[in-house]
């Protein structure tokens, strides 16, 4: 009767030496993906071939930039950076299992000391020196009874995919990387194309108006401006030069090599495609954008690291146990009189501690509208990269085609006044308006072609790069 009377009072005295959580609230609300309505934005969207897939870059179909890709995988410094800080994760991970399991600890150490006279030991062996041996193993063990230390490991975990979601977009950053440098360098070698066809033209005409200047079909003064828009073209031709030249070395530098390496590097060969929209945007984007995958992550792992500061607001209990051998002489140290051991429960009672706890619990539900304030953020930046990047698309398709309208009838033009000119009915004047016209033309042809490319690259990205982010801590 009295252990059943004992009972509520010990009960009553534990819920008294529980800290109170009472005042510390968070306010952040993730963004619900289906509000951020977008259905009108990407209807008539490209429908594409098919759903992209993780390594994206082999639908342009170049085999060149496969490896390339891969080998900067493997030699881009910035990939080892993002290795380290998942390792760094795991690391910290562990070191929160820890907490979940016994901890052991074993001493054998031997001192030479002289014992006092006046002090609990008297003479003989007071004043004497002797010698202290001891060997001992401990174990300490926390129950987790409400949770604490099982949250804090799953908030580790959550921050362990969170850092493997972040080096999955460093990965794709750097295959779009090398994809629009690869990218350039085709474009560059397209410039080169129309330059080099176009001093090619402009030596023709220098031909054919020295001719006619002979037969004095001509002037002095259309010789002259024929001779001056051969260097210039071979200007041209220069620049471009330069530009596939600089265009290796970013390609060179992305795989972390040095020049020489991009030099090795042929002329691409990338097939234009269009890029396929998921059915469900902009709810797709937190499982195929590994950006939004990571800070969702962080924000479970937030919700975990609250949920164990309150567990600490609660009285615990450790074990703490010892066994061992002491003795002050080498010769009967090993003997079974030397055995000393102990063990013993510890209550832990919050309220000592509620004003570091109570900061604790603040500071984890910072944590929390910091992560989800991050979360939503990204999220609307990703819904409007993908918005961006969809009108881009159009928007250069569209430009494109007309384009190629206007390189066409420039083209007839042009030809049209070179026979005039060669059959001495036409003047120098037609040849030069309508020759300049097809350069700007053919070099805005090819300069559309790249920003295409470049888009649908950029769409690729925006959409995440064919990533397929595990199913989130709480759902397993």
């Amino acid at each position: 009767m009295r252990g059943m009377k004992f009972l509520p009072m010990a009960a009553a005295l534990l819920a008294a030496a529980c800290a109170s959580t009472e005042g510390i609230r968070t306010t952040a609300v993730p963004t619900d993906p289906a509000a951020l309505e977008a259905a009108q934005t990407f209807s008539g969207a490209p429908a594409g071939r098919a759903p992209l897939e993780a390594a994206w870059w082999k639908r342009y179909g170049d085999p060149q930039l496969d490896q390339l890709i891969e080998e900067s995988f493997a030699g881009n410094p910035s990939i080892a950076v993002v290795r380290a800080r998942v390792e760094q994760a795991r690391a910290a991970a562990a070191l929160a299992h820890t907490a979940l399991t016994p901890h052991t600890s074993g001493t054998v150490g031997a001192s030479r000391q002289r014992l006092s006279e006046n002090s609990i030991i008297p003479p003989p062996f007071g004043g004497t020196w002797l010698w202290q041996n001891d060997a001992t193993i401990g174990l300490d063990y926390e129950f987790d009874f409400w949770g604490k230390n099982r949250k804090a490991y799953e908030s580790s975990l959550g921050l362990v995919r969170a850092a493997a979601a972040d080096a999955e977009a460093a990965r794709l950053l750097l295959a779009v990387a090398v994809t629009r440098a690869y990218i350039q360098l085709q474009a560059a070698f397209e410039q080169r194309d129309v330059a080099a066809a176009t001093l090619t033209e402009r030596e023709q005409i220098l031909s054919l108006t020295r001719a006619r200047f002979d037969a004095g079909l001509d002037s002095q003064v259309a010789v002259h401006e024929a001779e001056g828009q051969v260097p210039s073209s071979r200007d041209q031709v220069i620049a471009a030069e330069q530009a596939i030249e600089l265009a290796r070395h970013q390609v060179a530098a992305l795989l972390g090599r040095g020049p020489d390496r991009g030099l090795a590097v042929a002329r691409p060969a990338l097939a234009p495609i269009d890029v396929a929209l998921p059915s469900t945007l902009p709810a797709d984007l937190v499982g195929r954008r590994p950006d939004v995958a990571a800070q969702r992550e962080r924000v479970e792992a937030a919700m975990r690291g609250i949920e164990s500061a309150k567990a600490a607001f609660y009285p615990n209990i450790d074990l703490n146990a010892f066994v061992g051998l002491q003795a002050i002489s080498f010769q009967k140290w090993l003997e079974a009189g030397s055995l000393a051991l102990g063990v013993g429960p510890a209550i832990n009672l919050p309220w000592f501690q509620r004003g570091t706890l109570r900061a604790q619990l603040a500071g984890r539900s910072a944590d929390w509208d910091l992560a989800v304030g991050q979360y939503n953020q990204t999220l609307v930046d990703a819904v409007r990269d993908v918005v961006d990047q969809v009108a881009t698309v159009r928007a250069l398709k569209a430009r494109q085609e007309q384009v190629a309208l206007a390189l066409a009838a420039a083209e007839r033009a042009e030809a049209l006044s070179v026979a005039r000119y060669r059959a001495g009915v036409g003047n120098y004047l037609e040849v030069l308006l309508t020759g300049r016209q097809v350069l700007l033309e053919r070099a805005l042809d090819a300069e559309l072609r790249a920003r295409r490319l470049d888009a649908d690259v950029d769409l690729i990205h925006a959409l995440g790069g064919g990533y397929d982010h595990p199913a989130p801590l709480a759902a397993r």
